[in-house]
């Protein structure tokens, strides 16, 4: 694979992004640090006289304003519901969304916290009970401008790109035959499924996008906030074998229908899901190739090994979707 030396942020020179949080009436002292971040670009940036702030420069052409807009006032819905989650800082104007050298950007208040003990029951439940309250108001209403999480979306687009540009030759016979067949059999699945009911989701509900302090967690990066089946941002937070899902599951739905119904027939999608999100961070990680950013924190994708060990990650799902639901 060929790395194109120009990439979405070639311009994003640390004068430019103090300049853009000067812009909204800031005084930094000059310092920054780049944190754990590679779709957009975020970095804590030293404030005079005053806690640091989180500046998230988006990715150019990702996501349009209205969509940015739309992740914003979701996540303005859920605060005014007085639900733990990290929102943009909102200006003088009214404005959580700004514009500085061709970079939209926003800011954020500085939040610490750690990564929640998913293998404690407890935690789940607490977990459970707070995805509730998350998607009683996620269910108001629906995005407008946001994609839909669906199998054409992550499952045959994802396939396509990877057949068409990035599948190495000595394998490429194994992935089109396995991957027609997990993209059918979900298909097959969807179709006996019925109608989706869908609503605004986390959309990208790990470990890692909660912050757990004061006892209590804290949900942060809404970036892929989309419309999906309320079961995405549970699953994700599964681990270990059938068994020890299944004990965890039911942890999550009992906090989950204390504030609100949790729709059982739901569970049956949670292979799918994982399977499309399978398919698609392996796109995603070959359409962001070109970005520096990716060869140097990714140098393993696109070799003969990762392309074996993602063929055998989707014959494993392919046979975890003949498998009987959890039991919860």
């Amino acid at each position: 694979m060929q790395t194109d030396t120009r990439h979405p942020f070639d311009e994003l020179t640390p004068d430019l992004m103090i300049d853009a949080v000067e812009s909204q009436n800031f005084i930094s002292d000059g310092r920054f640090l780049a944190l754990n971040s590679y779709e957009n670009r975020v970095y804590q940036v030293g404030i005079e006289g005053q806690d640091p702030m989180i500046a998230k420069f988006y990715r150019p052409q990702r996501w349009t304003d209205a969509q940015i807009d739309e992740e914003h006032a979701y996540c303005f819905q859920l605060l005014a519901q007085e639900l733990p989650v990290v929102a943009p800082w909102v200006n003088a104007a009214g404005h959580s969304l700004h514009r500085h050298s061709g970079y939209l950007f926003s800011l954020y208040t500085r939040r610490g916290g750690r990564a929640p003990e998913l293998g404690d029951l407890d935690n789940l439940l607490i977990l459970g009970r707070l995805m509730g309250r998350i998607h009683g108001v996620g269910s108001m209403q629906s995005f407008t401008h946001r994609p839909t999480l669906d199998v054409e979306n992550f499952g045959w687009r994802s396939y396509r790109l990877i057949s068409q540009r990035f599948m190495i030759p000595e394998l490429q016979t194994a992935y089109d035959s396995l991957a027609l067949d997990v993209l059918k059999k979900i298909d097959q699945l969807m179709a006996d499924y019925g109608p989706v009911r869908t609503i605004r989701v986390h959309g990208d509900c790990h470990s890692g996008n909660i912050l757990w302090r004061d006892d209590y967690p804290h949900f942060v990066d809404f970036d892929d906030s989309r419309m999906a089946p309320a079961v995405q941002d549970l699953w994700m937070l599964l681990s270990g074998d059938r068994y020890e899902q299944s004990l965890q599951m039911a942890e999550l739905v009992e906090g989950y229908n204390e504030f609100c119904d949790f729709d059982y027939r739901e569970l049956r999608l949670i292979e799918v899901l994982r399977t499309l999100r399978m398919m698609h961070h392996s796109a995603w990680l070959a359409k962001r190739w070109d970005d520096p950013a990716f060869p140097r924190a990714f140098p393993w994708f696109g070799s003969a090994r990762y392309w074996s060990d993602h063929i055998l990650m989707l014959r494993e799902q392919l046979a975890a979707l003949d498998e009987p639901v959890l039991h919860i």
